[in-house]
């Protein structure tokens, strides 16, 4: 998908990376593993760049679970360092409960829209507005929790408040 907001992504992202690769030419420069921190650096860059053109959530989720991967690479970069390493998990970890819950939300989604595409979904959310669904004798409204899972499943795979160590 390619739209204004896409494009603003676009930009920031690529802004921001372009940055953070010339920090870390400079940064890195006498690391022999150089061009493994660079290769890990690019490909978060461009799971990035998958997560923000998706145009639906299938492809969101992996970018997401791309970006997740890289997070989990660049920090356990230093692999022979113990705290590198438990802290690679620790994110890891955190990132499986947000997929827990981004999974959960857009199965729900699935099985009320009967799509996983922005451009069914977005536009037919007004006329479900008032369905429910009875969860252990709960009722509970559909969209509202749809958008709980989700919100759970970006809390974790970005470690907000919370889910955050």
């Amino acid at each position: 998908m390619f739209d204004t907001l896409t494009s603003m992504m676009l930009i920031i992202i690529t802004l921001i990376s372009f940055l953070v690769h010339l920090y870390s030419i400079g940064y890195m420069s006498s690391d022999p593993h150089i061009s493994r921190f660079m290769a890990y650096l690019s490909l978060f860059t461009v799971f990035m760049l998958f997560l923000v053109t998706a145009d639906n959530f299938i492809q969101m989720f992996l970018g997401w679970e791309g970006v997740g991967l890289s997070s989990y690479l660049l920090i356990n970069f230093w692999f022979t360092r113990l705290q590198a390493n438990k802290a690679a998990i620790k994110a890891m970890i955190v990132n499986r409960v947000g997929d827990f819950g981004l999974i959960i939300g857009l199965s729900l989604m699935y099985a009320l829209f009967k799509s996983l595409n922005y451009y069914v979904i977005f536009p037919l959310g007004f006329l479900y507005n008032l369905d429910t669904i009875t969860i252990l004798n709960i009722e509970f409204n559909y969209l509202n929790l749809i958008c709980f899972f989700i919100f759970i499943g970006a809390v974790g795979k970005s470690a907000q408040i919370g889910l955050h160590t």
